[in-house]
């Protein structure tokens, strides 16, 4: 199963990307700020990274 990590702050976003994404066969991993996204990427490997440029503390860019 590939494997998904969302980095993303708005709710509403990360409930409709997880729903579709599970739905379709992905595991998803949800990430609330870049800090706790780089600590994921540490510990596992990741098939792909939906990454949102706006975050508090450290952003996606």
């Amino acid at each position: 199963m590939k494997k998904i990590l969302i980095v993303e702050d708005d709710p509403f976003l990360i409930d409709i990307y997880t729903t579709k994404l599970k739905d379709s066969g992905f595991s998803v991993e949800v990430a609330k700020e870049g800090e706790s996204a780089l600590r994921k990427l540490t510990e596992e490997k990741f098939d792909l990274l939906l990454l949102d440029i706006v975050l508090p503390q450290i952003d996606g860019w």
